[in-house]
């Protein structure tokens, strides 16, 4: 049986926890390059994948070596960073036609992007506290995982409606930026973590 309060209460705190975290930069950055039912069909994978292990696993998801999820994740910032940075110009109608982006792959680069990047993230431990707090894996799994991808779909419809306004060129420029920093950042909790 499903606890609707529950569910509510683990929706607030996840939803507000991920809101301002790099997830809804990556959807953003995503969004505005790929057709977001393929982006959000990856993204809501890798976020169901998260929170089932989350709630599998409990409080021990605490325990995971911070300091290889921080380089690990850092590296991948890194690395999307340099191809946004190193990508030749593109016509902006070019990049919006689906048939330019299987859906296979599309749908691959947003889970693997969530998936290392999110894992042992501060709302997949949240989740992990919460399981073992209200035991009760139905109703918290359920909350995280519409937590999260309401946050996804955000970034991604922000996205596409960003691309509406501001020149592509702009848009890429600025998320390397961001990625850059994120990535630096990353690497810097790594180290010093």
């Amino acid at each position: 049986m499903i606890s609707f309060t529950v569910t509510a209460v683990v929706f607030g705190v996840v939803f507000l926890a991920e809101l301002p975290d790099k997830t809804a930069l990556a959807g953003l950055v995503l969004g505005t390059r790929y057709r977001a039912s393929y982006v959000f069909a990856g993204v809501a994978a890798a976020f169901a994948l998260h929170v089932a292990l989350a709630v599998a696993a409990g409080s021990v998801l605490t325990l995971l070596p911070q300091q290889l999820v921080h380089a690990l994740t850092g590296v991948l910032f890194l690395g999307g960073a340099a191809v946004l940075l190193m990508k030749k110009d593109e016509d902006e109608e070019e990049i919006r036609r689906p048939e330019n982006q299987s859906f296979w792959k599309v749908a691959g680069a947003g889970f693997m992007l969530i998936l290392v990047a999110e894992f042992g993230d501060l709302t997949q431990i949240m989740t992990a506290n919460l399981a073992a707090r209200y035991d009760d894996p139905l109703s918290v799994g359920l909350g995280a995982v519409l937590a999260l991808w309401a946050v996804a779909g955000l970034g991604i419809v922000g996205g596409k409606a960003l691309m509406k306004r501001v020149p592509l060129k702009l848009i890429t420029k600025v998320a390397a930026l961001l990625m850059l920093g994120l990535g630096v950042w990353s690497l810097w909790e790594a180290v010093t973590g």
